[in-house]
Formats: C-alpha cells, structure tokens, sequence
C-alpha cells in the first residue's frame, strides 16, 4: 500500500491529506452524513470513488444545488424502480432533477391514474428503507446494448453518446465520454435489485434520501419532440429534510392558491375561449379595467420622462425580418408565412424594433433629437409549442411596452442609467420592491457583430447596472443575437422570482439597417440603440401582479374599488348618490341593489376581493354618513360623504395597499 497525498477544500480553504491507496472520498469526511458526493478536480464523483495522487477534493453537502440535484435524481432512479416492479411492462425514458423535484418518463399502455401514483410512493419507501447502495460500473456501449436490449429508448440515448443535450435531460444519462450503468445492491447480500443507464453520481444508499412526496403525472413527448412517442411522465420532489418537504408542500398550496389562470376565472377577469386557441387571452370587463389602470398609469409615467408614442402595424413583409436578423436567428419562435401579393411572405411580428428602426429612418436625423425615446403598447405574436403555453405567463399573443431609444455614443451610459432607474422605480410603483440584476452576455454560438463592440456594451451595462447598488449575477450566453442585456429580477410575495424589465445595448441592428444621424460637424454618424420592455408584456405582468396580491388589488388597480351596500331597500338610493359623486372623482364604484340579503352580498363582494364595503343604514343616511367595511372584516363607522371619498381618491392617488 502506497501513499496517496490528496488536498481537501471548502470554499477559500486548503488542507493536504495523506491517504493509502484505495482511500474513498466517503473516508474523507467520516460521520458527515450531509456529505453525500465529492467534487474531484471539478468533476462530481460518488463518494465510493477511489482517490488518486495529487487530486483536489470538495464535499458536496445535501443542500447545495449540486447536492440538491443528486439527491433528486437518485430518488427517480427509486421511483423507475417503484414503478417497474409495479409495471413489469413499463420502458424507461429519462428521470432528470429539475428546480425543486425530479420526473421520470415511462411507455406504458395506459396513463398512470392518482391510485397508480399512491402504490408507487408507498414502493418508493420501501426502497428507501432497504437501504440500497447505487453502485456505479463503466461498460462498453456493446455491453450496455446488450443488457439494455429490453429498453429501446436506452438504446436510443446509447447511440447519441457525445451529442446528448440538456435541453430534453438526455446528458445525465449519457452525457460524459463513457457509458455508465448504476446499479442498485441488496445492503446484505450484494445481489442486484435493479440497474439504469446513468453519468451519475447518486447517493451512496437509498436511506440518503430523508423525504420525497410524488405530485402528478402528465403526458410528455419523448425527448421533447411532437415527433416522437407520447410517454407518461411522473412528477417528484424530494429535500434535505421532512420539514423542508412540508414547507415546500405547503409554498405550493399557497402558489396555488395565488395562480392567476385560477384567480382570473374566479375574479371574472379573463379567459382562453378554445375558439380561439391557447395562449390568446380574451379580457373581461374587469379585467380591461385592471389592465387598463395598469397601461394609463405606464403612460402617464412615460410622457413624464420624455417617451413619444408609436404604433406599428401586426404584419409585416418577410424582407424586414431577413435585414434585421430575425429570420436567421429567431425563426423558430415565428408563425409561418403567410403569401400575399403574388407569393410575398408576410409574417406576424415578433417584435417591434424593426419597425421602429423604420420609423426613426423615416426621414433625416439630427443630434439635437437624440436622444429619441420611441415607445409603443405593441401586440407581437410568437408560436410557443402547446406544451409551454402557460396561461398569460407564456402566451403565443401577448402586448409588450415596448420602447427603442436612439442615442450618441457619448449618451449612452447615462442614458442606460436613466432608463434603469426608471424602470426600477416604475416596478416599484406597481407594489414590487424586492429586486436583483443579472447581467447576460454573449452567446459565441449565436451573434452578430464584431467583439469589440459587444466587449464594449457588456462593460457599460456592467456598470450602469452596478450603478444600483442591488445585486448583479451574471448569466453567461444568455444574450439576445444583437447585444447584451440587463434583466430585473423580482420576488414576489411569496418569494417566487420572477423575470421582469430587461434593457440591452444594440450596435448591431443600427449597422444592419443603416440608421445615421448628422452630427454637430455635420458628418453623418450611426445612433446606438436601447432596447427596453418594462412589463415584458403586459398580459404577463397582469399575472404576476394578480398572482403576487393573490387577486387583492391595491385600491388604484382594483376592478371595483368600492361597492355600496344597503341595509334595507330603502337605503339603495342614497347609496347611488354616493357612488355617482364618487365615479365624478374618477373612482370605480357600484351599488349591490340585489335581492341578496346583506350578509350574502357582503360574502360575495368579500369574494371578489374588493377593497371597500360601504354600508349606509338609517343612521348614516340621516347623518350625510356612511361607513367602510375593509378586506380584512374591520369597519370605520360614520364618515362624512365627502371625507368618504376624498380618502379613497387619496388611496388611488397614493397608490395605497389596503
């Protein structure tokens, strides 16, 4: 037995060991049970992996993300398992681990029904409890041909070894330079209990995984592809801890709760007509109303700061997405053509900022109007495959805010401060608060333009959003194919994070459609361009919002911001003088003249979520008062008609939660 020296790190810190040979990286780090892998000169191992001379080794502790993920796909692997025991039949897709859980995909001859789900949990936990080891073998891919033969999608991912994308979870099965099968071991005897094709690593045995609950199943496309067979998918969770698994149970009941398709139908704000298609929303009267609130408001702010409204049409010749880039890069995303006019392609737009670009090249250009903040409430339409299509949050036809701003290269980074600044405060309006940055950059598979110029802008977006004092992350290759961007990152009430306004420098699209101004020595010169969208899309931000007040609107956004409630009958006219002094005020609000009995009408507008109750009976009619009864039950008893109302304006104008 020789010696093997070996150089133990967490975080900043370095500590050489000396082991024997055959030296595991478990026995580095003996009683730590949230160790569950090792990160060996970067690369994640299985704990049982034997050490060599010189190597740099890292724990991997449960919680971290890449402990997360290990943990989430050795409970797949004992799900698969569950399930083939259960359904001898079953063939097996793939089981990767996603944010907050794990799926695996199975063809079997019918769908998995809730009672199917139960047997396979209660499985699962008998797995767990035996305390299986994963036990990783490198083979051959004639081998693994061989002892998979039974599992044609197995043999499938076999053959595209060394191309396999994370796009549809195919590289953790196949995904480094050599094929390797896991197998699941009897604790006492060895003997095996079942195998996977798998890179790994996993845990060391099935009693490492503390807590898992299984949510649902769904129908998935192999491989993402409407191409290929339709496979039943199994969805998963699994955490550190029991408590951590009822915390995220419970998060989920609250999300649910708060989701906007929900919320939408029950408040009677808007809905998907399968007439029309999905992901095209119709908006009710209600839902205009909040949307409406939403967009005057945006106006009004944009006006302030020096925006000109624009309007372009939805279509467009097929020539404008060739010169900006769209056709090459973003086809995919597109409605097919359709052939007018003696077979020209025209397509729906999606996007605004050739049009805009158009516009500014309407006519000659001087450096007196840069810099030229164009804006524009404009309906674009994407093909999103059916199975993305998530309500308002990823819809095919959608409205963006959307602005181009034109400028000298000596205004761009203030410029670019200003825009971020006003973007930020603009959210914070609406009732967000709780922000981040990311910074995404260069994609070197899909750009245009030359380095030099994106090193340039990726810099001065760096410190303009530095500039902020919030959090910056960087999201490598994660730009757009003409520049760079900055991308608000929100949480909401519930800690969910959200992506929201996104700003990003354009050298490019400028170059390609030849926009120039005259400079002050009357040379022509080419603008910078700023793209910015601040909502996203408005239909979007409608549901974050919705889904953030849990469909309590403040007061200014509120479909109904108060409704008159009478005690009696007899109460139903003064009530409707005191809506229409209201509505003079510009305030939205409506009398309950139903037969309902008041309780029932207080049940029902308690409900919808409206902000205020007004109740008026013998007492403040005789009065000239009235009273407030608030969501939450509490109620302010005889105020005068007129202060009645000047708080309520008072709460629109402050933009006031209640």
């Amino acid at each position: 037995m020789s010696d093997v020296r070996v150089i133990i790190q967490r975080d900043s810190e370095r500590e050489e060991h000396v082991v024997t040979t055959g030296t595991t990286a478990a026995e580095l780090f003996p009683g730590q049970r949230t160790v569950v892998a090792a990160r060996v000169d970067g690369e994640l191992r299985d704990l049982a992996y034997a050490l060599r001379d010189g190597e740099v080794v890292e724990p991997v502790e449960i919680t971290s993300e890449d402990g997360l993920d290990i943990l989430r796909h050795s409970t797949a692997h004992v799900m698969a398992q569950a399930v083939q025991e259960l359904f001898p039949e079953a063939k097996l897709g793939i089981g990767p681990p996603v944010k907050d859980g794990f799926y695996y995909d199975f063809d079997v001859e019918k769908p998995f029904t809730p009672e199917d789900l139960k047997a396979v949990e209660k499985k699962m936990q008998e797995i767990q409890k035996r305390g299986q080891r994963f036990s990783r073998r490198v083979v051959t891919d004639e081998a693994a041909r061989e002892e998979l033969a039974d599992e044609p999608y197995k043999l499938e991912l076999i053959g595209i070894k060394g191309s396999a994308s994370s796009d549809d979870g195919a590289d953790v099965e196949v995904g480094g330079g050599e094929l390797t099968i896991y197998d699941n071991l009897d604790p006492k005897t060895g003997d095996l209990c079942w195998k996977d094709l798998c890179r790994g690593p996993h845990l060391p045995t099935t009693r490492f995984i503390p807590a898992f609950k299984l949510m649902r199943n769904a129908a998935a496309y192999w491989r993402g592809s409407e191409k290929n067979p339709m496979l039943q998918r199994i969805y998963g969770t699994a955490w550190p801890t029991k408590d951590q698994l009822k915390a995220h149970l419970e998060f989920l009941e609250e999300a649910a709760k708060r989701d906007h398709r929900k919320l939408g139908n029950e408040l009677d704000l808007f809905s998907f007509p399968d007439e029309i298609g999905p992901g095209l929303a119709v908006f009710h009267p209600k839902g205009g109303v909040v949307r409406r609130a939403m967009e005057d408001y945006s106006r009004r702010r944009h006006e302030e700061e020096g925006y000109e409204f624009v309007y372009s049409p939805h279509a467009t010749k097929g020539k404008l997405f060739e010169k900006s880039g769209h056709l090459d890069w973003y086809a995919d995303g597109m409605y097919p053509p359709m052939q007018l006019d003696d077979g020209v392609d025209y397509y729906l737009k999606p996007m605004n900022c050739p049009m805009h670009n158009l516009i500014f090249d309407a006519r000659g250009r001087s450096y007196r109007e840069l810099p030229l903040r164009l804006f524009e409430f404009g309906t674009v339409y994407r093909y999103e495959k059916s199975g993305v299509v998530h309500g308002l949050t990823r819809s095919r036809g959608f409205t963006q805010d959307d602005a181009h701003i034109y400028c000298t290269r000596e205004q761009m980074a203030e410029e670019l401060d200003r825009t971020l600044t006003f973007v930020l405060n603009l959210l914070r309006d609406y009732g967000l608060t709780d922000f981040y940055l990311e910074l995404s950059t260069k994609d070197p598979e899909k750009f245009v333009g030359s380095d030099e110029a994106w090193d340039e802008a990726t810099e001065t977006l760096r410190q303009v959003a530095e500039k902020q004092g919030l959090p910056l992350v960087p999201d490598p290759g994660g730009a757009a194919f003409y520049g760079p961007k900055i991308s608000v990152q929100c949480k909401d009430a519930i800690g969910r994070t959200w992506q929201m306004s996104t700003v990003q420098l354009d050298f490019n699209l400028p170059e390609r459609f030849d926009l120039e101004y005259t400079g002050p020595d009357g040379t022509k010169q080419r603008p910078v361009m700023i793209h910015r969208a601040l909502f996203g899309s408005i239909e979007r931000f409608f549901a974050v919002l919705l889904e953030h007040y849990a469909g309590a609107f403040p007061v200014w956004l509120a479909p109904v911001q108060a409704v008159g409630i009478p005690i009696g009958d007899t109460h139903i006219p003064y009530l409707q003088e005191f809506a229409a002094e209201a509505r003079k005020k510009g305030l939205r609000v409506e009398v309950d003249a139903s037969s309902d009995r008041m309780q029932k009408k207080i049940r029902n507008h308690q409900k919808a979520k409206v902000p205020f109750m007004v109740i008026v009976g013998d007492d403040d009619m005789n009065a000239g008062t009235v009273s407030f009864r608030h969501r939450d039950g509490s109620q302010e008893n005889g105020i005068p008609r007129d202060e009645a109302i000047a708080k309520l304006v008072d709460l629109v104008e402050r933009r006031v939660q209640v």
